[in-house]
């Protein structure tokens, strides 16, 4: 047990004059050593006290997966100036780094001077029994065309390479390389011809996707009760195949069958800006979060003949997405999250005027994540999102393992 007080020094002083026997008082060492004893002996005693607390911070404060070392140095005589662990400024910010990992975007930004790469690997299964194939697609699963579809199954597999940099302890710049496969098989009827015709085709397409390139800024300092308010913008580049970079071939024999694509496209073909704002607010055991994103696509001037039809100016819509959801840890190393996406996408036009066939799109997405530690810098999560909409992948998962160095 350690003695946490310390008698005044002239009481202490008085009482191992008075126990000393009466023939040794002759040899008592002087006042002024007493005094250097005690002192002595407190700077032990403080110095213990130090160890302590800074054993205490250790086993108290789990490391989170994006924080770096932080230097603890209490004040008074002999405070060490070692670092003590992986503790970040408030244990509530080590937790809302842990958990919401299902969106797009992670939580707390990279610390200054530190990388973060994370590969990661997404797969997605859509299947609708009328789809419009014949156009361009804006979201996984979406295609905007001129044949009926009665059936289609589409399959995404989706390997990502994303890297972080924290420029300061508020911006992070960030860049993500996708590589694309996507494979369809379709039962389409022409509008031209009846029923009876109903034709089955497959195709796929592999190659490099749409490039993303970004910046993220921390406005405020958060922590407990107080909202983290972290600020994004995004530019998607038209790197990958777009819908009308690929070829196409005639559905039917007939003079008016209309094209089918030869190939899966691996992008959108359109630029896109992104600007969004992401709340993380921890509230001990769980962490909620919430974001708004805005998502520009300007038009683009296709001037392609496809079919015997002529694509000029191209408008492939603007959208608004809005998430939210929870997060715990369930231990030290792994924690649990909940949440829902939903994005509306307005209608695309050609030329200044809405297609016949083209009208808003609404994508309703339910995500389940879950993360788990394996060391104080490397994490590894997996998200699944079922789709409420019908024009959302009906199944989606997202393999993520973001490594800080």
């Amino acid at each position: 047990m350690i003695v946490e007080r310390v008698l005044p020094n002239a009481t202490l002083l008085a009482l191992l004059v008075a126990a000393l026997p009466v023939h040794a008082q002759q040899d008592t060492p002087t006042i002024q050593q007493l005094e250097q004893q005690l002192r002595d002996q407190q700077k032990l005693l403080e110095n213990t006290r130090q160890s302590l607390e800074r054993l205490k911070i250790r086993m108290q404060v789990p490391g989170g997966p994006a924080q770096g070392p932080v230097d603890y140095q209490p004040g008074g005589p002999g405070a060490s100036q070692e670092a003590v662990g992986q503790a970040p400024p408030h244990p509530q910010e080590t937790e809302a780094a842990k958990v919401a990992p299902i969106l797009d975007q992670p939580g707390i930004l990279t610390p200054r001077g530190r990388f973060a790469f994370e590969p990661s690997l997404q797969y997605d299964y859509s299947s609708n029994s009328q789809v419009n194939l014949i156009g361009f697609s804006v979201l996984p699963a979406i295609l905007v065309g001129l044949i009926d579809v009665r059936q289609v199954d589409t399959t995404t597999v989706t390997a990502a390479a994303s890297l972080r940099y924290g420029l300061t302890n508020r911006l992070e710049l960030n860049a993500k390389v996708p590589y694309v496969y996507g494979h369809q098989s379709a039962i389409t009827r022409p509008f031209a011809e009846g029923a009876a015709n109903e034709q089955v085709f497959t195709n796929s397409g592999r190659g490099i996707g749409d490039v993303q390139l970004g910046a993220r800024y921390q406005f405020n300092d958060g922590g407990l009760n107080t909202p983290y308010f972290i600020g994004s913008l995004t530019a998607s580049l038209p790197t990958g195949k777009g819908p009308f970079d690929i070829d196409y071939s005639v559905a039917g024999s007939s003079p008016t069958g209309l094209p089918v694509p030869e190939e899966q496209p691996t992008g959108s073909g359109f630029y896109a800006y992104d600007v969004g704002v992401l709340a993380i607010y921890p509230s001990d055991p769980v962490v909620f979060f919430g974001g708004l994103n805005y998502t520009w696509r300007p038009s683009k001037d296709v001037d392609k003949t496809i079919g015997g039809m002529r694509i000029g100016k191209v408008n492939p819509g603007d959208s608004i997405k809005m998430n939210f959801g929870m997060g715990m840890s369930l231990n030290e190393k792994s924690s649990l999250s909940l949440g829902y996406q939903h994005t509306y996408v307005r209608p695309t036009t050609y030329d200044g005027n809405s297609a016949a066939d083209s009208t808003s799109i609404q994508v309703g997405q339910l995500l389940i994540g879950y993360g788990y530690q394996l060391t104080p810098s490397t994490n590894i999560n997996l998200t699944l999102g079922v789709g409420v909409t019908r024009y959302a992948p009906n199944a989606e998962l997202l393999l993520r393992i973001p490594m800080t160095f």
